[in-house]
């Protein structure tokens, strides 16, 4: 254990402003923008950086295997030394690496860039669920996560488009380089407003980090996470067990002698925080797997360029925009099963799309516009309902533990339904591996609607 402590910081006042919430969701928006956002640039980056496939993988994997390994970590920094502090290093740093990413001259310093982001992001994005969590309360509280749903799904379902719009507007020549060099004016904006309009907090315990519990979480996860990004072999998996093991001995050993734990036990005392996570996991099973083979089926199969393919993310947008606006007065009627409504309308958009899957284009706006509509029912009222029985000392660490669960199973998802739809690519056309794609997304929604049924009836 540390000996470094932080003194207890007083829960700021529930009227803290939307000003405080515009600033989060900046910072929110921007870091999963550029998870997706990388996707169209690839032809680009490759032509200009001659790099080789090894190098483009990694492009993409390095962000998600670092901000996976660092999200628990970045959590508990932020309890213990500030979320507000933690959230403005984060961007900083995030800011910092973009601009290498957009000035990087080679593949390998690209790459370094965006372990770099990912890194960042880690430390980010817990501090602004927890931040949510502590300012504010009722309704505010609410509507506050609901915008927090917007941000995230606008920030995945619009990442295409926006690095189309980008790349093909070619902004003073800079190309691909403008999806990055985009984030530094953005994030110096957001660090300067962050310290004037974000109030503190912090736990109260004053306990220092947990460095043995550090060091086993992030081996375990990286373990879990690497082989899948990697396409390494799925037994390499299994070499997370034991370190992932010992963490958990370790943090209810910490525990019952009154020490301060990187994850609480406590925190799995409440069914919805529980369950909460498994819902989590479960739905990024499909959400970034989605996106992965729409992406390669509109691009290699349709022979789309980056930008047409954008623009048929719109649908999808659209439908997302409207529900998560509406999914917080919808889910203080329905409680949880606003998340089971949410789920089957995904699993009917994406049998939409595999019915049209050999039809002309257009046919494919309906399925796009169904399934967004079904992603705003589950993404924006989610956090709120897993977080709502999370004691506000916790906060930090409870949205490091969430955010970790829905980046595994982003990868998880990537690697099963990646493996399904370039296995049948060597068998069929690509609409037939499109369509075989969404079959398996079909029955993972339908499961994810199952075990919704597991969280507290009042879980809005």
């Amino acid at each position: 254990m540390s000996t470094v402590t932080a003194p207890a910081v007083t829960p700021p006042r529930a009227e803290t402003g939307w000003g405080a919430l515009l600033v989060l969701l900046t910072g929110t928006f921007v870091t999963l923008l550029d998870f997706f956002i990388v996707n169209v640039a690839i032809p680009s980056i490759q032509v200009d950086l001659r790099a080789g496939p090894s190098a483009v993988q990694w492009v993409v994997a390095g962000f998600g295997l670092a901000l996976a390994a660092g999200l628990i970590t970045g959590g508990r920094l932020g309890d213990l030394y500030g979320r507000r502090r933690l959230y403005a290093s984060g961007l900083g740093l995030f800011t910092l690496a973009s601009a290498a990413c957009g000035l990087a001259p080679s593949a390998a310093v690209l790459v370094g860039g965006r372990v770099l982001q990912g890194a960042a992001a880690a430390l980010l994005m817990p501090q602004v669920l927890a931040i949510i969590n502590t300012v504010y309360t009722g309704a505010r509280r609410v509507r506050a996560f609901s915008a927090y749903g917007v941000a995230v799904g606008l920030g995945a379902v619009f990442g295409q488009l926006v690095g189309g719009l980008l790349i093909r507007a070619d902004l003073a020549g800079l190309g691909w380089r403008s999806i990055f060099l985009i984030n530094v004016p953005v994030g110096l904006a957001a660090m300067a407003a962050s310290r004037r309009l974000v109030p503190e907090s912090r736990s109260a315990t004053g306990a220092g980090l947990d460095l043995v519990g550090t060091v086993l979480v992030t081996v375990g996860l990286v373990a879990i996470v690497y082989p899948l990004v990697a396409a390494a072999p799925a037994g390499w998996c299994l070499a997370a067990l034991p370190p992932l093991a010992a963490f958990a001995w370790h943090q209810r050993r910490l525990a019952a002698r009154g020490g301060a734990p990187l994850v609480h036990p406590h925190l799995f005392a409440a069914r919805s925080y529980t369950v909460g996570v498994l819902v989590s996991l479960a739905f990024q099973l499909t959400m970034a797997s989605f996106f992965l083979v729409l992406a390669v089926y509109l691009q290699d199969g349709r022979g789309l360029s980056a930008l047409a393919s954008g623009l048929l993310f719109a649908p999808l947008g659209l439908g997302y925009l409207v529900t998560s606006v509406l999914s917080g007065r919808i889910a203080a009627r329905l409680g949880r099963q606003t998340l089971t409504v949410g789920t089957l309308v995904v699993a009917a958009g994406y049998g939409l799309l595999a019915l049209a899957a050999q039809e002309p284009t257009g046919w494919l706006v309906p399925g796009l516009t169904v399934a967004g509509a079904g992603m705003g029912f589950v993404v924006a009222p989610l956090p709120s309902i897993v977080l709502a029985g999370v004691a506000a000392r916790h906060a930090a660490a409870a949205s490091g533990v969430l955010s970790t669960a829905q980046q595994a199973g982003n990868a998880v998802g990537v690697a099963l339904i990646g493996s399904v739809f370039y296995h049948a690519l060597r068998t069929g056309p690509f609409p037939h591996a499109f369509a075989l794609s969404l079959g398996v997304l079909v029955a993972l929604s339908v499961a994810v609607a199952v075990l919704v049924q597991w969280l507290p009836r009042r879980g809005a």
